[in-house]
C-alpha cells in the first residue's frame, strides 16, 4: 500500500491528521509517531493509559541488539486502536532527551514501514512532526529523515491561513532538495491542506509551488477528541473529518501508484555526446536496501502473542 509522511513547519494538526487517516483505513493500517520532540497521543487520546514502557524509544534499545531483535520488539510495542487490531500506532517518545537514541535506528525502522507496506498491504502513516533544519538541510537528530527518505509520500501540513503559508514557504525548498538528493524524488512532496482559514487549495498550491494532494476540513469535535481534549462525537466513523481522511488516503494511494509507475517506466535518458573531456560522474541518489529477512519477520510476529498494554 503506501506509506505516507506528514511533518508541518509548526504545529498545524500533524497528530490529528495522521490519527484521522490511520482510523479511516479501509485496510490494515499503522500510525508511526516519529517526533524527534515527543508524543502526545499517549498523554492525548489514550489519557495516559500507556505507560513509558511501550513505545518507539524501546525500538531504538532493541535495534543496538540486532535487526532480528528489532522485528521482534516492534509488534509487542504497538497498540490497538480499534476493537479488530486492524489499525494500530505506535507511541512515540516521552522525553525529547531520547532522540538522539535514534539516529541509527531510523534506517531500519524505514525499512520496517516499507516491508508493511509492500508485503503486509498496509497503509502507514508516519507523524514526523515539526521540521527542523540545520544549514539549510534536515536536522541529523532532530527530524527523523531516514523515515521521510523512504516513504512514497511526504506532506507537509499547513492550514489556509496566510500564517501557516508563511512558515511553510522556508521549508519547501529544503524539502525538496532533501528529497530529491537522498529520497525517492522531489515529485514525492505535496500539502496536506487544513481547510481552516480563506485560503483556497489553488492559492496554496500558488504560495508553496507543490501540489495540494489531499485537503481535511476543520471539524473541531472530532478533532478535539482525537487530541484528547473532547468526547467522542455521535457517529465518529461518518464524520467529516474521518470521511474526508477516507477519501483523501484513496487520493494518496492513487498518486503514489501513478508515481511507481512513472518511475517504473520512465524513457531511457539518450546517450550523451562524447566530449572533449568526460563529464564528472554523478553519483545517483542513495536508495534503501533491500529489507534484510530478520526485518521482514515483522509480519510473521506481528499479533503473536501481543498484549495490549491498556489491558
Amino acid at each position: 500500500m503506501t506509506v505516507t509522511a506528514l511533518v508541518s513547519a509548526k504545529s498545524c494538526g500533524v497528530t490529528t491528521s495522521a490519527l484521522a487517516m490511520t482510523l479511516s483505513s479501509t485496510r490494515p493500517s499503522l500510525l508511526a509517531e516519529c517526533d524527534p520532540a515527543g508524543g502526545t497521543i499517549r498523554a492525548g487520546l489514550f489519557q495516559a493509559q500507556i505507560t513509558a514502557g511501550t513505545g518507539l524509544y524501546h525500538l531504538a534499545v532493541a535495534e543496538r541488539a540486532g535487526e532480528d531483535a528489532l522485528a521482534q520488539a516492534f509488534a509487542s510495542h504497538l497498540v490497538s486502536l480499534d476493537e479488530s487490531g486492524n489499525r494500530q500506532v505506535l507511541p512515540g517518545l516521552t522525553d525529547p532527551a531520547q532522540a538522539p537514541a535514534l539516529t541509527r535506528t531510523w534506517p531500519a525502522l524505514a525499512q520496517v514501514m516499507r516491508v508493511l507496506s509492500d508485503e503486509g498491504g498496509y497503509d502507514v502513516v508516519i507523524d514526523a512532526g515539526r521540521l527542523a533544519l540545520e544549514s539549510g538541510r534536515l536536522h541529523h537528530t532532530l527530524t527523523p529523515a531516514p523515515l521521510l527518505h523512504g516513504a512514497d509520500l511526504v506532506l507537509l501540513v499547513v492550514r489556509a491561513t496566510d500564517q501557516s503559508l508563511a512558515l511553510a514557504r522556508h521549508m519547501t525548498e529544503p524539502l525538496r532538495n532533501e528529497l530529491t538528493d537522498r529520497g525517492t524524488g522531489p515529485d514525492a512532496l505535496g500539502v496536506l491542506l487544513i481547510a481552516d482559514g480563506p485560503r483556497r487549495a489553488h492559492e496554496v498550491s500558488e504560495a508553496l509551488r507543490l501540489p495540494v494532494m489531499a485537503a481535511l476540513p476543520w471539524e473541531p469535535d472530532t478533532a478535539a477528541y482525537l487530541a484528547g481534549t473532547g468526547r467522542a462525537p455521535r457517529g465518529l466513523k461518518k464524520s467529516a473529518l474521518l470521511s474526508s481522511a477516507r477519501n483523501a488516503l484513496g487520493h494518496l494511494q492513487a498518486a503514489a501508484s501513478r508515481r511507481a509507475l512513472h518511475q517504473k517506466y520512465a524513457p531511457t535518458a539518450p546517450a550523451p555526446v562524447p566530449a572533449a573531456l568526460p563529464a564528472p560522474a554523478v553519483a545517483p541518489a542513495p536508495a534503501l536496501e533491500a529489507p534484510a529477512p530478520k526485518v521482514a519477520g515483522v509480519l510473521q510476529r506481528l499479533g503473536q502473542g501481543k498484549v495490549d498494554p491498556r489491558v
